[in-house]
């Protein structure tokens, strides 16, 4: 089976949300509406990041921190 690859560009967020559920508390800080939110199969990191107005190496160093903190699985 697939595992999905965090660093992968091309990662939809519905994948990173289903093997990391936990790191939708970081979007969920930044007020983006992306975890629960239909488009999440289409969209990655780096799109939701721009349409958000954030910097994607500053927020994927959030996600990051949280990786490993091991408060994601």
């Amino acid at each position: 089976m697939h595992r999905p690859d965090f660093d992968d560009p091309d990662l939809p967020l519905s994948e990173l949300f289903a093997r990391w559920p936990d790191l939708a508390a970081v979007f969920l800080d930044h007020r983006m509406l992306c975890p629960g939110c239909p488009i999440t199969p289409f969209h990655t990191i780096a799109e939701a990041c721009a349409r958000y107005k954030l910097d994607e190496e500053v927020f994927r160093g959030e996600l990051h921190a949280r990786l490993a903190h091991g408060k994601s699985a």
